[in-house]
């Protein structure tokens, strides 16, 4: 790989790092949380968008639908 690719990757990953810490600070000033309220909010984000991504998927997938295939 040639040397300006690597320092260009290298710099826009930085630079990507520092605007989404920018962006962090920005939100968490605003909320007046502290640290352990972040950490503790954390978890609960990452489960509703698991939560969501599986409710997401079970509706959009018609031919995955188990139960469809049964009389009444």
């Amino acid at each position: 790989m040639p040397t300006e690719k690597y320092v260009l990757i290298l710099v826009s990953v930085l630079a990507a790092a520092g605007v989404t810490v920018g962006i962090g600070i920005i939100i968490s000033r605003g909320f007046d949380l502290t640290t352990i309220g972040w950490v503790g909010l954390l978890p609960i984000f990452l489960g509703g968008y698991v939560i969501w991504r599986i409710i997401s998927e079970r509706l959009s997938n018609r031919d995955d639908d188990y139960y469809d295939h049964f009389r009444k």
